[in-house]
């Protein structure tokens, strides 16, 4: 007998929001049964999210940065691949907050955040320099306990670059952190697997108290995430492709047609690694470059996360009628970019960096629960944009150690 097919998390989580949809319209005359027995439920899947998230964050980080030692051997290759996968991230959530904004991702519907139980608002909004003068813990401890996530970030970095200075000497180390990561993914994986049940009791309340109605943005907030994308590989990739990888943006695009629909249709960037590879080749990348530019660029390029992190934040920030500063948008790039080294290629990590850029800026995290029914939907789009970000890159640094090489041979 054949084994049933059993359903993916994705089939899960739309059914679960589906399901969710349903009992907050059948809850709507019984509003207690829904924030009395079913609310907290999806309190409980925010609170485990809540407790894994730094110390995932730190290990993995650091992980990562120990890794980066490697990039030594290959000299500027490391150097040219890294500041571009970061360069293009900014770029990239940056681009996400300004289409967000321009079309108004989360007007047309406002929830009352007094019903929050985890919302708070800030007493009082710092300056430019004090955001950027408090992204420098004066301890360890504390941006542990308070989830202070860019210190927590900056913390991975120093250990990560300390590590690897103490050599020999620093290998226990190594060896621990690389153990509490895979830890930390292992218990990530765990908690991921309940997001059906924390997607049903998150969206039920939210039907039940407000209705149907409140439903309708996400068409728009998918439409924007969707054309942020785009504009970011039509601008973005383009313009990096044409002026240090000395290429027709429509060749580049054109050559990567595989590649790209692979990625769409899977929303696996692993996944499309083999067909980025093929399509490098072609577009005459060497493969010395495309085999250590593109597998890095599965750690640390997350640009389509990046437009996906940005339009969320204004989309939770709108709907629920919270005015975000600038110094807050330019905490969301700077949380989106920094987490992007560490986060990518671990399960969920986009409910992760979403997690961090919300608390990153006060945002409630009860947002999540209203984008998980369509993340798969926004996870197709963010993935091609990935993907593409890699092969760009990979041209772009191809183009420019091939004329280093013959500058030197001159």
């Amino acid at each position: 007998m054949k084994e049933k097919k059993r359903l993916s998390l994705t089939s899960k989580i739309v059914v679960a929001l589906l399901l969710g949809i349903l009992a907050g319209v059948l809850l709507q005359n019984h509003p207690d049964i829904a924030t009395s027995y079913i609310a907290p439920f999806g309190t409980i899947f925010l609170n485990l999210i809540k407790t894994i998230v730094v110390p995932l964050v730190l290990f993995s980080i650091t992980q990562g940065i120990i890794s980066l030692k490697d990039i030594r051997k290959v000299g500027s290759i490391g150097g040219k691949t890294v500041s571009f996968y970061l360069v293009t991230t900014a770029f990239a959530v940056a681009l996400g907050l300004i289409c967000a904004n321009v079309f108004q991702v989360g007007s047309g519907y406002t929830l009352d955040v007094t019903t929050l139980e985890t919302y708070e608002a800030a007493a009082s909004l710092p300056s430019l320099m004090d955001t950027f003068v408090n992204i420098f813990p004066s301890n360890f401890i504390n941006p542990m306990l308070n989830a202070t996530m860019l210190q927590v970030i900056v913390i991975a970095l120093l250990l990560g670059f300390g590590i690897i200075a103490a050599g020999e000497k620093g290998k226990a180390v190594a060896d621990f952190v690389d153990s509490m990561s895979e830890v930390c993914i292992k218990i990530m994986g765990m908690i991921i697997q309940l997001s059906p049940i924390g997607v049903f009791a998150l969206i039920t309340p939210v039907v039940t108290q407000n209705g149907l109605s409140v439903l309708l943005p996400l068409m728009k907030l998918i439409l924007v995430a969707y054309v942020a994308s785009l504009l970011h590989m039509l601008i973005v990739y383009s313009a990096a492709v044409r002026s240090l990888g000395k290429m027709n943006p429509l060749t580049f695009l054109k050559g990567m047609g595989p590649a790209m629909l692979f990625a769409f249709t899977s929303a696996s960037s692993v996944g499309t690694l083999p067909f980025n590879l093929e399509c490098t080749d072609k577009l005459g990348v060497d493969k010395e470059i495309s085999s250590f530019v593109l597998p890095l660029g599965a750690t640390i390029n997350m640009d389509g996360t990046a437009i996906y992190q940005g339009v969320c934040a204004i989309f939770i920030a709108q709907i629920f009628g919270i005015e975000l500063t600038f110094a807050q948008q330019l905490m969301i790039i700077l949380t989106a970019t920094l987490a992007s080294i560490g986060t990518a290629g671990v399960p969920g990590s986009g409910v992760i960096m979403l997690t961090m850029v919300l608390q990153s800026v006060g945002l409630p995290l009860e947002g999540i629960g209203l984008i998980a029914g369509v993340d798969r939907i926004l996870d197709m789009a963010r993935t091609t944009v990935n993907i593409t970000g890699d092969a760009a890159c990979a041209v772009c640094v191809d183009r420019m150690e091939r004329g280093k090489r013959k500058h030197q041979d001159s």
